[in-house]
């Protein structure tokens, strides 16, 4: 059992002079609220050693035993703070300030980590004689809106303003006298306090790029800390000042980043111009603005035509989208996919030509021109619009439209900086509508096919919590041959797979479907990873000899795809993983770290004769993974090294659900458009504990039988599924008899109770499959695995390294 640090390390000679004589006693308590850990300070501090209190209830240490109702904790919460009378070895009664906080190991094991800070042997610490003479100071220290906080030299900490009591949800004297990692239990902490012990050392201040958190809290952009060691009037180190303020988000250019809110990543999912503007007003309303109109000019210029796109005098435009806050069919005075003509003079037609944005009051001569002279202005007057905006549609030195955003309900007026988060929003629209490509039909097509290829929803299943993400390319070599997969498999594990097909257009899409089938395929066969892209590699060299090099400039058959295949047993929590040449998967651990799972890379597909390697590895439940393609990581803005460093930011911070996860790895790696296509799978780790899995060792006797339906039953009757009962005997009876008549030892029952379905599995050493077959009349057997196929939802077989396992699942119905 793993046991919070108690010492920051060698403690200075000299005694501290803001903090005499402190110390921190801790204990560790389970769930069941027994003793587990004792240290050598609560022994100085209440008199017991280890020995005597270890292994007993917490309980019995309370003064008044009638007080271990009070302070029961509630269920679900993870920290308690406040001050509790305990008894003393000596019969005395002592009352003591205590901060305890809940743990959960990686095995699943949970406890209760308790600390007090005392000094001079008992009591809670004290210091509140530090003097802080200067009332300017004090004032400043109090109402900065920074976290500020004193560690003393021990580095317990001092004092701590209303920030950084306000972050951690706890008083100054709950926090006083304790060190950083007591007070907020996380690899944070630990860090920040390494950093704090350096600045002591070196006399050197120190930046450290977090901050300490409780549990569950975290901030939206991080935290900036500096921890600067204080002197005495001989210079001598006597404390650490840290001082932590909340960054503001920003882009690579050093602007302010668009706030999450406005959902930027989810425009220009297509090349699709009128989805783009409607995904632009979808963003901007009602995050940004109350009104938003989004007009095209027509005809769109062409892409290699820049010029195709100047404005001047009167202009022609398509309204495309509409959206309002007061309704889903606002009435703009013209119709989505009509066309109107914005007035010479008028404000779009200024912001055309100047090729920027401006912000207008109602009251502004421009605006009462442009709305007598244009119907398509109309709603200016009608909503009570008291702040207008009107953008340009402008990507590459090409204008293809304009953007014009109104305020009604928001009460403030289109300040600097909305005008700026416009125009980047406006811009990222443009980008898509720019790169549309010149053959709407051919991309239509092949969208229409990818998209019937692609899994239109994932497949019920307890192993994995997952969620998805696919976007095309945005690029003019149109859409490329990305996919994702999730396959249930036998016993409960469930694969994950992910794609890539070298080229873009028809071709790669149906090269895409035809790859995805295999995998389908060979995954129902149960092969292990390395297998299976053996096999998928074979399949790609007969395509591409099928093809006979009519490959167009492209890879013919799919030569040079790249896949990732990984299968997850909820049972073990082992992870099984090979690669061709695919980029590695991202795992983030329950406590916060990410990393790459190291996965020798293997050769792409289709160059036949070199081997693939299977890694397996175990990941703690609540682990998350990411698979994805290489189109998320290249970005024209950074390099590679930089993407996977946003990637594991994005991946670390929590978040609600696996879909925020999602959508904040996009919004933080695609600022454009993706020039590749975009596929990316994200699933949280769930284990099936011991009480939903059951094993008995079956000995090769046939007059075992009967005691092993017995015991199913039993089994069947503690997890209340008596109406499985008679299936389940017919099912465990043939498939034991099977196994002790042509099978070998050792042979296995398992029973596995998963969410709404029962598994039945019998292994055993010898390699032989069953098959079924049709008995005659006459025939005393023959007739089991046909029941058994009858009965069951599905069943088969699935081949060890030593043997194999047949398994049938049988569909639970609920109450």
């Amino acid at each position: 059992m793993e046991r919070l640090p108690t010492s920051p390390g060698e403690r200075p000679e000299e005694t501290n002079p803001l903090h005499e004589a402190a110390y921190t006693a801790t204990a560790t308590i389970n769930e069941q609220g027994i003793v587990t850990e004792w240290s050598d300070e609560a022994h100085r501090l209440l008199g017991y050693p280890p020995a005597e209190v270890v292994g007993l209830p917490a309980a019995d240490l309370l003064a008044d035993s009638a007080a271990d109702g009070a302070r029961r904790i509630p269920p679900g919460q993870e920290r308690w703070s406040g001050t509790v009378a305990l008894r003393h070895r000596d019969g005395r009664r002592t009352e003591l300030g205590l901060l305890a906080h809940r743990w959960t190991s990686t095995g699943g094991n949970t406890r209760w980590s308790v600390v007090s800070a005392v000094a001079g042997g008992s009591g809670a610490a004290d210091t509140t004689g530090t003097p802080w003479e200067e009332p300017l100071g004090e004032w400043a220290f109090a109402q900065s809106p920074c976290v500020l906080a004193i560690f003393d030299a021990e580095l317990r900490l001092v004092r701590a303003n209303a920030v950084m009591k306000r972050v951690l949800s706890l008083t100054e004297d709950e926090m006083r006298g304790l060190r950083l990692p007591d007070i907020a239990p996380d690899p944070v902490s630990q860090e920040t306090e390494r950093r704090m012990r350096l600045a002591l050392e070196t006399g050197e201040t120190q930046h450290a790029d977090g901050l300490v958190r409780p549990t569950g809290v975290s901030t939206e952009h991080g935290w900036a800390t500096s921890l600067t060691p204080l002197r005495d009037a001989d210079g001598r180190v006597r404390a650490v000042y840290l001082a932590a303020h909340e960054r503001t988000a920003t882009g690579s250019d050093g602007q302010p980043a668009l706030p999450p809110d406005l959902d930027a990543a989810r425009i220009g999912t297509t090349l699709d111009s009128a989805r783009t503007a409607r995904e632009l007003a979808d963003a901007a309303v009602p995050q940004l603005a109350d009104f938003a109109v989004v007009d095209l000019l027509d005809p769109l210029p062409r892409g290699d035509d820049p010029s195709s796109g100047a404005v001047e005098g009167v202009v022609t435009v398509r309204r495309t989208a509409v959206r309002s806050v007061l309704g889903t069919s606002p009435q703009s005075g013209v119709a989505v996919g009509d066309t109107t003509v914005y007035p010479a003079l008028s404000p779009p037609v200024e912001c055309l030509t100047a090729g920027r944005g401006t912000v207008y009051g109602t009251t502004d001569p421009a605006i009462a021109r442009w709305v007598a002279q244009d119907p398509g202005a109309a709603w200016i007057g009608e909503y009570g619009t008291h702040s207008v905006m009107v953008v340009p549609l402008r990507a590459g030195g090409t204008t293809v439209g304009s953007a014009v955003f109104g305020r009604h309900q928001h009460r403030e007026p289109f300040r600097p900086k909305d005008l700026w988060q416009a125009e980047e929003l406006a811009g990222r629209a443009a980008v898509s509508i720019r790169n549309a490509p010149r053959h709407p039909r051919e991309h239509t097509s092949t969208m229409t096919l990818q998209r019937s290829l692609l899994p239109h929803t994932l497949p019920d299943q307890s192993a994995l919590e997952i969620a998805s993400r696919y976007l095309p390319a945005g690029g003019e070599a149109g859409v490329g041959g990305d996919w994702f997969d999730v396959i249930p498999l036998s016993g409960a594990r469930v694969a994950l797979v992910v794609g890539d097909v070298v080229g873009h257009g028809i071709r790669a899409t149906a090269t895409m479907g035809r790859l995805r089938t295999a995998v389908r395929t060979l995954a129902d066969v149960d092969l292990p990873p390395d297998e299976l892209l053996t096999h998928l590699d074979d399949l790609v060299i007969r395509l591409s000899a099928d093809e006979g090099g009519q490959g167009d400039g492209e890879a013919a058959g799919g030569i040079g795809t790249t896949c990732l295949y990984v299968v997850y047993d909820p049972i073990t929590r082992h992870c099984t993983v090979a690669r061709a040449g695919h980029p590695p998967p991202v795992v983030v651990s329950p406590e916060g770290s990410a990393y790459l799972l190291d996965v020798p890379a293997g050769p792409p597909l289709g160059l036949g004769g070199l081997p693939f390697e299977t890694v397996e590895v175990e990941l703690p439940e609540w682990s998350i993974l990411a698979l994805y393609t290489d189109g998320l990581l290249q970005a024209r803005e950074h390099d590679i090294d930089e993407a996977l460093d946003s990637m594991f930011t994005a991946l670390v911070r929590p978040a609600s659900t696996l879909d925020a996860v999602c959508d904040r790895v996009l919004t933080a790696l695609l600022t454009h458009p993706p020039e590749d296509d975009v596929a990316l799978l994200v699933a949280r780790t769930r284990a099936l504990h011991a009480d939903k899995v059951v094993v008995w060792d079956v000995p090769p006797d046939p007059s075992v039988v009967a005691q092993a339906r017995r015991d199913a039953t039993d089994q069947l009757t503690a997890w209340g599924l008596d109406d499985a009962a008679f299936v389940t005997e017919l099912v465990v009876s043939e498939l034991v008899t099977n196994a002790i008549r042509y099978g070998e030892p050792p042979i296995q029952l398992r029973l596995i109770h998963e969410k709404n379905t029962l598994i039945c599995e019998v292994s055993d050493a010898s390699g032989t499959a069953p098959h079924m077959r049709r008995a005659r009349i006459f025939d005393e057997g023959g007739r089991g695995l046909l029941l058994v196929a009858q009965l069951a939802q599905r069943w088969g077989t699935r081949h060890t390294l030593v043997g194999k396992t047949i398994w049938a699942e049988q569909t639970l119905v609920g109450p």
